[in-house]
């Protein structure tokens, strides 16, 4: 029986497991069952593939996406892993071979949808089928409370009945307390080994500005950090991802749509280009992005705030999968947390889940305002301890001074009760600044006695004091009555003079950003971009296309870097590479070291 460590370096090209992976790979491969809990990139896929290769029988892989499906089976051929996946994108014909294939016992890993695997045909064909285990990917998509809820996954817990001698693995990157207590109980895993990985991307840089002008902020981000990078852009409605995908179009970036309401063959084709070519970006609802396993996604950007810490968590991990250097980066405004609190309260669910998703919202406010190290507080969210300063934050490398906003938030909190609580934040604003707008003489809000006692601050300043203020739960959003402020319970005592706050000095906001400030922003250039550089990905993207495979499956961009830094000209130097096992040595090794020699000479 070849060994676990045998098949990381012979097939995958690694010589060595990451964190929790070899306690992982041993425990499965002893027939015991095991919830992993990884991060994104922290290379979960090893964790079942490697004991499917170890063991007798073939493993069978349970994943939601079909995406995500051809990848990773793509992935497998090219390593020359026996590997296949059913789902509704094959013809009869294939199916039927592919099954074939499953019961001659001519597979190490067969990928299938959940709906496919519950049919009492193939349940049939498994019991006819030496089976070394089951992998349940993304288990997640087993909790109701999550956006990601697929009801097939509530009855894999047959799995375990059928075949109670089969070893489970169940595997997530989205691990909230409840979500891990409903996997264990909807699946059957009260017997199975936790392993929990560091939910730490240390190689993700968080950044949050206060959203001003969102499009040219992510023009400007995109220009002078990410000009010829993959990346994201969310957005919370469809009709915004249009706009800004047909906006920047126009402004000359690969930039495609992608939502729910297009037609699958649209969706299909701008995920496909996304995945296959080089420096495109897509903007998404969150419809997108759970299966995509593109490693070199260097940024993230959300133009509107994600609806919980979970949900943040998970798409900023969606960059930097392969360990290299990205950016996380997202415009917040008092638009936000009013449209958020609005979808929430206006929402049909019951009231145990509106309270539970109030909840997931003020985590997430409170982690757009801190002035603490916010991978701390991020990490905090999920009951891991972490030891600031980050230096991979803004909050680090630009620390956020925080002022004594009593007097300020007074005037605030009172221009809205002066004013009859009637009134939205630009009103508001108008009336302390002493602006004479026909709406404030119309009211008489200039005979009242906060007009014109807020110029000492901007306009800009005090949209951060409202937005903090609503954050703070000292202000709610009347929706009904479109939009305006009412004040709440929790204001009084700062009203009355007996509490102060704290407020964050928005840097943006509160003073002109300086030249050190602009050197300090998270550069992700990480390599020279010269002639061989270019060569390389040439080569890559050339024999990618060839094979009609995404370019990150001949070798990932990591690999491409040390082949750059140690320009390897024999056989053998080219073997002590990452990521370059037997298969891949014998396929493209030749090809890459003569542009190389071509470079050198």
């Amino acid at each position: 029986m070849t060994s676990a460590q045998e098949i990381l370096r012979t097939i995958f090209g690694y010589n060595e497991f990451r964190g929790n992976q070899a306690a992982i790979i041993d425990n499965v491969i002893q027939g015991h069952d095991a919830l992993v809990l990884m991060p994104t990139g922290g290379g979960k896929s090893l964790c079942y593939q490697i004991p499917a290769m170890v063991r007798m029988g073939v493993g069978i892989v349970v994943s939601p996406l079909i995406a995500l499906m051809q990848d990773q089976v793509e992935a497998l051929l090219q390593l020359g892993v026996k590997a296949a996946f059913l789902n509704s994108s094959l013809e009869a014909d294939q199916a039927w071979r592919i099954e074939q294939k499953l019961v001659d016992g001519q597979l190490d890993l067969l990928y299938v949808a959940p709906e496919r695997l519950l049919t009492p045909r193939f349940l049939q064909l498994l019991e006819q089928t030496p089976l070394a285990l089951f992998a349940i990917d993304e288990a997640h998509c087993v909790s109701q409370w999550g956006h990601d809820f697929r009801p097939e996954y509530v009855q894999l817990s047959l799995l375990h009945e059928r075949f109670p001698d089969v070893p489970r693995v169940a595997l997530t990157a989205t691990a909230d307390e409840p979500t891990r207590r409903e996997i264990i109980e909807r699946l059957g895993l009260t017997e199975a080994k936790q392993f929990t990985s560091s939910f730490d991307r240390s190689n993700i840089h968080y950044r949050i500005v206060q959203k001003q002008n969102p499009r040219e902020q992510l023009q400007r981000f995109l220009e002078t950090e990410h000009p010829n990078d993959a990346g994201i852009v969310y957005c919370l409605s469809r009709k915004r991802v249009e706009e800004t995908a047909a906006w920047l179009q126009s402004k000359g970036w690969n930039a495609f749509p992608y939502h729910a309401g297009l037609s699958n063959a649209i969706r299909q084709e701008n995920q496909q280009r996304f995945i296959r070519e080089e420096g495109n970006i897509i903007v998404a609802t969150v419809a997108f992005g759970m299966g995509i396993d593109k490693p070199n996604v260097r940024f993230v950007a959300h133009l509107d705030l994600p609806k919980s810490m979970e949900g943040y968590y998970q798409e900023t991990g969606r960059s930097g999968r392969d360990g290299l250097p990205a950016n996380a980066w997202l415009a917040y405004g008092l638009s936000d947390v009013i449209t958020l609190r609005y979808m929430l309260d206006s929402s049909e669910a019951d009231e145990q889940h509106k309270r539970l998703e109030r909840r997931k919202l003020e985590a997430l406010l409170g982690f757009c305002e801190t002035t603490l190290c916010r991978r701390q507080v991020l990490l905090h969210y999920f009951g891991e301890s972490y030891t600031a300063p980050c230096h991979r934050c803004d909050n680090c490398l630009e620390p956020v001074a925080t002022w004594d906003g009593k007097i300020a938030a007074q005037m605030a909190l009172s221009c809205v009760y002066r004013t009859g609580q009637r009134f939205g934040v630009r009103h508001l604003i108008d009336v302390l600044l002493g602006k004479l707008t026909p709406q404030v003489q119309r009211f008489f809000h200039h005979k009242v006695s906060t007009f014109g006692i807020g110029q000492d601050y901007s306009e800009l300043q005090w949209r951060s004091i409202y937005r903090q203020l609503v954050a703070a739960n000292l202000l709610t959003v009347d929706m009904s009555g479109y939009g305006s402020l009412r004040l709440t319970e929790k204001c009084q005592p700062l009203l009355r003079g007996e509490h102060t706050i704290a407020l964050r000095k928005d840097p943006e906001v509160f003073k002109k950003k300086t030249k050190t400030s602009i050197k300090r922003e998270q550069k992700t250039d990480v390599v020279p971009i010269d002639h061989l550089w270019q060569a390389l990905k040439n080569k890559r993207l050339e024999l990618a296309k060839e094979q009609g495979v995404p370019p990150y499956i001949i070798f990932h961009d990591s690999t491409l870097i040390e082949m750059h830094a140690k320009q390897p000209k024999t056989l053998d130097e080219f073997a002590g590479m990452t990521g370059v096992g037997e298969r891949k040595l014998q396929r493209y090794a030749t090809a890459f070291i003569q542009i190389i020699c071509e470079y050198q000479s």
